[in-house]
Parts: C-alpha cells; sequence; structure tokens
C-alpha cells in the first residue's frame, strides 16, 4: 500500500457497510400512472381493483352449449344440437359460435372445442360430452377482486404492469426516487475544447448517468475548482439531496481538499479502501446526508461508484442490491493481485466453439478510460488472493447492468 500514499486503507466490506450505517431511505412518495412506474418501488400494497376475468368466457373456440345438452354424446352417436347467434333467445338444444376470450351467452355453461364437432345445414354435431363448466374461465379464474397482488417495497416489472391494468389499478403510490448531487472537481476540468493542461470532464458525467439507470435521480453539477470554500459551498449546497457525490480531490496530495472540507462539514468515516484501481477513495456524512468522495482517475472512479455508490443508492431508494451479472469464462492471461487488496481486472469476451473466453484488457491503469469503456465487464480478484491463474474459469461482471 505505501505506493497509494495511504498508510492504512480498510476493506471494501467494512467501508460499505460504515456507508450504509449512515444511508437514510427514502420516505416521500409519489403517485404515478402505470407508464411511468416501471422500475419504481411500491410505498404500498397493492390489490386488484376487479376479477379478472370479470365474466365467464370461453377458453377454447368452438361451441358455448348447456352441459346437459351433451350427456352421452360420442362419435357413433352425436348429439344434434341447433345453431344460434349470441342474440337469439336462449334455450335447450341449441349451440351458439364462440372465440377464445369470448363472453359466454346466456344459458350456456360450457363449451366443446370445435375439432368435436361438424357444422351441416343450421345444425352442429357434438361428437364428446362435456361437464358443466368444461372448457370456461370462470370470473376470477386468473385473480380475484381485492386480491393482494404485490406487497410495499416490490420493485415493478413490465408484466407487473400489465396484470395492474387488468385488475383495474390505474395509479398506485410509490417511493419517491433517492436524489445525488454529483460534484466534479478540480481546476484543470473543462466541458469542451481543452487547452494544453487540461481535461475533458467525463467522471461527474459518469457517475450521474449510472445514478440514473441506477434508479436514482442525478443532479450533475458544473466543475469546482480546488479551493477549500468552493468545495465547502458546494457540498453544502447539496446537502438537500439524499446523496452527494464528488469526484476527484480525494487522495492525500495538496490539492485533494475534499476530505478535509468533508471532516471539517461532519464525519470522515473512510479514506482510503484497500481497492484497486482506487485506494482514494473517501466516504463521510454531513448533517446525516452521506458523502462518496471518488477518486479523479476514471476507471479508478467507476470502479468505487459500482462498490460504494450502487448500494448506497439502491438502500436510499429502497430498491433491492441485486448482484450484478456474470458470465463464465476461461482466463487467457494471468491476473495478477497483491494481498490484502480487492482489485478489478477489466477484460474482453470472446467465443472459442461453445467456450467463452476473458482476456485482460490492462493490467493497470486506473486513469486509462478506454481499458474499461471498451472491456466487456471485470474480474473481481478477492484480498485474499494473489492473483488467478491462466485458464482457470472466472465469473466476468458486467458492471454496467441497467438495473
Amino acid at each position: 500500500m505505501k505506493e497509494s500514499g495511504f498508510k492504512d486503507v480498510t476493506r471494501v466490506s467494512a467501508a460499505r457497510e460504515r456507508l450504509l450505517d449512515a444511508v437514510t431511505p427514502v420516505t416521500e412518495t409519489v403517485s404515478l400512472r402505470l407508464p411511468e412506474a416501471d422500475g419504481r418501488i411500491l410505498a404500498e400494497d397493492v390489490r386488484a381493483a376487479r376479477d379478472v376475468p370479470h365474466y365467464p368466457r370461453a377458453a377454447m373456440d368452438g361451441y358455448a352449449v348447456r352441459a346437459e345438452d351433451t350427456f352421452g354424446a360420442s362419435g357413433r352417436s352425436p348429439a344434434v344440437l341447433r345453431e344460434r347467434e349470441r342474440d337469439e333467445p336462449g334455450g335447450s338444444e341449441a349451440a351458439v359460435p364462440v372465440h377464445t376470450g369470448s363472453e359466454l351467452p346466456d344459458g350456456a355453461d360450457a363449451v366443446v372445442m370445435i375439432e368435436e364437432t361438424d357444422r351441416f345445414a343450421g345444425e352442429v354435431e357434438v361428437f364428446d360430452a362435456v361437464a358443466e363448466g368444461e372448457n370456461v374461465a370462470p370470473p376470477g379464474e386468473d385473480v380475484d377482486a381485492d386480491q393482494l397482488l404485490y406487497e410495499a417495497g416490490h420493485r415493478l416489472r413490465p408484466s407487473d404492469l400489465g396484470l395492474l391494468k387488468s385488475t383495474g389499478v390505474a395509479r398506485i403510490d410509490c417511493y419517491e426516487r433517492p436524489t445525488v448531487g454529483v460534484i466534479p472537481t478540480g481546476e484543470e476540468l473543462v466541458q469542451s475544447t481543452p487547452a494544453p493542461g487540461e481535461t475533458i470532464e467525463t467522471n461527474g458525467l459518469t457517475v450521474s448517468a449510472l445514478v440514473e439507470r441506477w434508479g436514482g435521480r442525478a443532479e450533475y453539477r458544473d466543475v469546482v475548482t480546488d479551493d477549500a470554500a468552493a468545495l465547502r459551498a458546494a457540498v453544502q449546497r447539496d446537502l438537500t439531496k439524499d446523496i452527494v457525490v464528488t469526484t476527484g480531490g480525494s487522495s492525500v496530495g495538496e490539492r485533494d481538499l475534499i476530505p478535509e472540507v468533508v471532516d471539517d462539514l461532519g464525519e470522515l468515516l473512510v479514506h482510503g479502501v484497500a481497492l484497486k484501481p482506487g485506494h482514494p477513495c473517501a466516504l463521510g456524512v454531513v448533517e446525516e446526508t452521506p458523502v462518496l468522495m471518488l477518486p479523479g482517475y476514471p476507471v479508478a472512479c467507476m470502479v468505487n461508484a459500482v462498490q460504494f455508490l450502487r448500494p448506497a443508492l439502491k438502500a436510499a431508494g429502497r430498491m433491492p442490491n441485486e448482484p450484478l451479472p456474470t458470465t463464465e469464462a476461461r482466463l487467457t492471461r494471468k491476473i495478477a493481485s497483491s494481498p490484502g487488496e480487492r482489485t478489478f481486472a477489466r477484460v474482453k469476451l470472446d467465443a472459442e466453439g461453445d467456450e467463452t473466453l476473458a482476456t485482460p484488457t490492462r493490467a493497470s491503469g486506473s486513469g486509462v478510460l478506454s481499458s474499461v469503456a471498451l472491456a466487456d465487464g471485470w474480474v473481481a480478484v478477492e484480498e485474499d488472493s494473489e492473483g488467478i491463474a491462466e485458464g482457470e474459469t472466472v465469473a466476468v461482471q458486467n458492471w454496467e447492468y441497467h438495473a
């Protein structure tokens, strides 16, 4: 850890636990129409407003009949029924053409499949007897009125929205999305056309997009220069947010001021994590608002955002913190790692026959944005390992998964 500039670093799991202890879940709710509610978190239990189906309906194409009129019917001795239209008066020994989903006509209590019938000169021959209720979906077969569909805390999926609509639910109460103030810092940062010595600001843009992808609402702020008073004002301005995130200035150099600013305003929980790339990450809390201070190097910034901002945002928004999806692959080259730190190695995936191969894109270089932007994922090497040998099967995490 000597080259990282930190005498002591905190393990990832311990740092994350300290941060999550400082997160307060949102309590504000909003009433949403169904098309607006995909991915949102229910703030209350939801019950069906009506039966589904709300009428007895045909479950097959065929003829609606009275079951008793078909008793004894067989291939050799069919029941012969009069074909009638739906709007004709009902009666015994009659058959009404129906399609799957059609409302059952008055007087009918079963449906004969069309394959078991023959139609000729206004009459319908039935070659198989049916019982009362056969091939009929009764009201409430799918969902009963007032049935509990989803409990508070459920994250809505597209299929959920379809079910809710079918049961007559038009609006639902959901928790508001957690808000995040994203503050890029650094006197060298510009938004366009950099002069010599200047750098295009990318971390704030990337982190803001990740916040939106992970279910939050980002406020992407203007760049703040390396000045303690300016940084202090920027943090204080966003204390109305659920989480504050800064990028850059989080290490231990002369221009790395943000950890000291946060410590003066509140409490610095962690400064330096056992993570590669990304030792210079700091976590704090100011007036009960968590503050994440992410490194300025783009790859280190993204690694720390996934490890700390994502779970914090999920906790703030009452969202499930589901594991990132992984792809099993065989490693084509060794990944080296130092014991005591968690290493994230960027890899490219390729197919070779039925096998998937993972090739490291770069062993080091936390400032090389293309090494992660052009990768297919990364492999996590745990703290107690010295690396992973070539040929080993690894789990490649898709860190940009949209959830």
